[in-house]
């Protein structure tokens, strides 16, 4: 008999996504009432999530579902994201009135799918998930009709994201016909190490995954959809598919084929040193702060897949700490973000930072913080995730991977550094608007303190991390 209250976080997040399609339909100008029963939705969800005793290590559906520690954290760090998400940017989408009622449902099929894909343990359920949540990003990122960029933005996401899940769809094929199975638990008990098959299908949903979290060379949708889409999606691309795409990372490589990291650790390793480096050198050049940020996070996830190059449990629990922290500095970026608006228009270049400190000096501070923590700068929480990597990766006497981390780091910061100068030392522009949504000063101050003093106890974040054993 299978317990379906297991699974209740996601049939109550089923049942919410069409009782609001319901509601936008029958009641008229109902898009803030639905907005915050979204939230609402969230709240519930992630409460109905905490409810599970964390150390549940249970499958369900013939194991092709697995709810467990990883599972359980990476899905409430989700939900977390998510509401804070929505909160953040709820004053966005009604200056802009380019929001209609699909839009926070298209949110919640989204997160729906990211949480079908942490607990998936199976090929077939890993690719429901993972289309159920891509199918509402493509809708996302070109929601702002009105809009070239936005259209363009959808557009080359749907066609890129088409042509990777089509190579993924084929390395799960391969994988299929060479272990006879699509279940984790089985490929890994049918596997023949000297199967040619199994490595090509191994490096095509690589490929796949790669492409979900911009990792060089599969980052070329990027840029131009961070810039293209509304800033509130842009927001939810940053952080959210990030968890889910890391997450499968995780299990599709440590449960299957941890008796193959001789053949996908070097590929792993590529992937990071690439992403890296490129994502440090081609951000210097960008006078957009969406394409600047994106580029960090395909810096960023290099450090993540560094983590899982590391092939012990350490480098996981590295690399789940890492998108732990990464997901907090980027929420402050784009709450600051959202800030410089005046006459109810938005502003996302770097120019438009100048001598933000002379009208706005917390505003400044906070992006000083931000900006420190993402470059890296000890005793902020960015230090300490970079700090829990290079350690990970030295255990295992991968020094060379571990000095292109530090070089990047150093080219990074120039940057992040270049924007600091630009807010205290450039001439000052226009005073901004002040009066912002509460949700979007709530989001800021406090993922401003998370990063300022996690130097204080930063064992509380790796103590509930530890406890996550794949290997």
């Amino acid at each position: 008999m299978i317990n379906l209250n297991l699974i209740f976080p996601e049939i109550f997040i089923s049942l919410s996504i069409m009782f609001l399609l319901i509601v936008g339909v029958f009641k008229k100008n109902s898009l803030n009432f639905i907005y915050n029963l979204t939230i609402i939705s969230l709240l519930i969800t992630l409460a109905l999530t905490l409810n599970y005793p964390i150390d549940t290590h249970l499958t369900l559906f013939n194991e092709s579902y697995k709810i467990d520690y990883l599972s359980t954290f990476m899905k409430i760090l989700t939900l977390i994201s998510g509401i804070f998400v929505m909160l953040t940017s709820s004053k966005y989408i009604q200056i802009t009135k380019i929001i209609k009622i699909e839009y926070p449902v298209l949110l919640l099929s989204s997160i729906l799918g990211m949480m079908v894909m942490i607990s998936s343990n199976d090929l077939i359920v890993f690719y429901m998930g993972l289309e159920l949540q891509s199918l509402a990003l493509y809708v996302l990122a070109s929601f702002n009709k009105e809009n070239l960029l936005s259209s363009e933005a959808g557009l080359k996401f749907f066609v890129l994201s088409a042509l990777s899940s089509g190579l993924l769809l084929y390395g799960c094929s391969l994988i299929y016909g060479f272990s006879n199975s699509t279940n984790f638990i089985l490929i890994a008990e049918n596997l023949n190490s000297n199967s040619y098959g199994l490595t090509f299908g191994i490096v095509f949903i690589l490929v796949g995954l790669a492409f979900k979290i911009s990792a060089v060379p599969f980052h070329m949708w990027a840029p131009d959809v961070y810039q293209g889409s509304p800033t509130s999606v842009t927001i939810f691309f940053a952080i959210l598919p990030k968890i889910a795409a890391l997450t499968v990372f995780i299990r599709f490589l440590y449960v299957p084929f941890i008796n193959l990291i001789d053949q996908w650790q070097m590929i792993i390793v590529f992937l990071s040193i690439a992403s890296m480096l490129f994502g440090a050198i081609a951000a210097i050049g960008q006078r957009n702060l969406k394409r600047l940020i994106a580029y960090s996070s395909i810096g960023h996830m290099g450090y993540a897949l560094a983590g899982l190059a590391a092939g012990s449990n350490n480098g996981i629990q590295s690399a789940v700490s890492y998108i732990s922290i990464y997901l907090v500095m980027n929420l402050a970026f784009f709450s600051c973000l959202l800030m410089i608006r005046r006459n109810d228009n938005y502003f996302e270049n770097i120019e438009d930072l100048s001598g933000l400190s002379k009208n706005h000096p917390i505003l400044s501070i906070s992006l000083l913080i931000v900006l420190f923590s993402l470059a890296g700068i000890p005793p902020l929480a960015g230090f300490f995730a970079k700090f829990y990597i290079f350690m990970a990766v030295i255990e295992r006497s991968m020094y060379f991977l571990a000095v292109i981390g530090l070089l990047s780091t150093v080219i990074a910061a120039y940057y992040y550094l270049r924007i600091i100068k630009i807010i205290y030392f450039d001439p000052e522009k226009e005073k901004y608007d002040s009066n912002h949504h509460l949700g979007l000063k709530l989001s800021l101050i406090i993922s401003t303190i998370f990063i300022l003093f996690y130097f204080i106890y930063p064992s509380g974040l790796t103590e509930i991390i530890s406890k996550i054993n794949i290997i």
